[in-house]
């Protein structure tokens, strides 16, 4: 894949910083979740739900393309006319998932949908970039990392030396030239990928596996290679003897310097921080006083440092963690019950917030809705 020029990518834009009062720059001030509205959705005091697509049917009258089925994880792109894309993957088994791309205006009109990645197989979580192009994991034994361009352009790419393995979630530290990585597994790795060449190049270099080094009552990672990421003899978590297993790895973003990720297995929300390696736990469902926060999984991260997280059933909540560690809820899907909360992300201007219920109201991968939340 040819590397996409930033400039066709906004995802902070000056455009929108002088056109937009920026809602979702923080999270900090909003009150309590409402009754629900016609869509089913609680929110905030001045906030609105709107539903922008739905499995099986197109969002988008001029568009041949039919909205995917179990749409998971996602994320938001700029684009030069001050409109934006979201992308989504598509959590299907047997050659059947892949990636959609869903277009709005400088207005927020919607004015196309297609497909950026075709046949793949349970493309779950995966990662924006802040070179423009989105990275689609697939989560089974042996997935692979698909580069894709989000303006559908370009053909996208499988990335080998990013790993074979049960892949959730990438995020990227470009100030260290990283990548990390999350499997969903419970006794899954957490992964760091160093490539050979200044990003945005990632087609090789060598992939990490963390290991947990005790310190004076603190915890820290040390990085140990992989000898073996096409796992052609051994799962790739294997290889390396003392790795850390951390349980059921999910959603994970980057914010200045630190790792924010989740376990599903154990609901716990943790926090590396790339200049000491050291690693925390902000939060524990078992141990917290505000236990709020449950089957934690897709999260993205709003400028001032909150961290959203998605919840795969629980109370089909986005909650969002402050960095005082306050919990706030930010919005509730009510009838979902048999669905889970994915794809959380932010237009460029953090006027609007997408996210979606995989599964919808009646709990089939068929009935997919994707969410849009804005102020009133």
């Amino acid at each position: 894949m040819a590397t996409i020029s930033v400039s066709g990518f906004l995802p902070f834009s000056n455009w929108y910083a002088a056109q937009h009062e920026k809602s979702f720059r923080s999270i900090a001030a909003f009150g309590g979740l409402n009754e629900p509205d016609q869509n089913g959705v609680m929110l905030p005091h001045g906030f609105r739900s709107r539903i922008v697509a739905r499995s099986g049917e197109s969002p988008v009258n001029s568009s041949n393309y039919i909205w995917h089925p179990a749409p998971d994880g996602g994320a938001c792109y700029g684009t030069e006319d001050g409109g934006w894309i979201y992308v989504s993957n598509s959590e299907m088994r047997g050659g059947r998932g892949g990636v959609g791309a869903l277009r709005f205006n400088s207005a927020g009109q919607k004015i196309d949908s297609y497909s950026i990645l075709e046949n793949t197989t349970l493309n779950c979580a995966g990662g924006a970039t802040p070179w423009g192009t989105w990275l689609s994991c697939e989560e089974f034994d042996r997935g692979q990392v698909f580069e894709c361009d989000p303006h559908g352009k370009e053909p996208a790419q499988v990335r080998p030396a990013l790993g074979s393995f049960k892949h959730e979630a990438v995020t990227v530290d470009m100030i260290n030239n990283k990548l990390y990585l999350t499997e969903d597994l419970p006794d899954g790795g957490f992964y760091r990928f160093a490539p050979d060449k200044r990003l945005p190049d990632i087609s090789s270099g060598d992939l990490e596996i963390a290991s947990l080094v005790e310190r004076s009552g603190k915890n820290y990672l040390s990085w140990s290679k992989i000898s073996d990421p096409t796992a052609a003899d051994a799962p790739v978590r294997f290889q390396v003897e003392s790795y850390a297993r951390f349980n059921g790895g999910e959603g994970i973003g980057f914010y200045k310097g630190q790792v924010f990720f989740t376990t599903k297995g154990d609901n716990r929300v943790w926090c590396y921080d790339t200049k000491t390696s050291e690693i925390n736990v902000i939060y524990d469902f078992e141990k917290s006083d505000n236990a709020i926060l449950s089957g934690v999984d897709n999260l993205t991260i709003t400028p001032a440092g909150d961290v959203l997280v998605a919840e795969d059933g629980g109370n089909m909540q986005l909650i969002g963690i402050t960095p005082s560690q306050n919990l706030i809820p930010i919005a509730q899907v009510v009838g979902h019950d048999r669905s889970e909360i994915c794809g959380p992300a932010f237009d460029p201007s953090h006027d609007r917030l997408y996210f979606s219920s995989q599964r919808g109201e009646t709990g089939s991968s068929q009935d997919g809705v994707i969410f849009e939340i804005s102020r009133v």
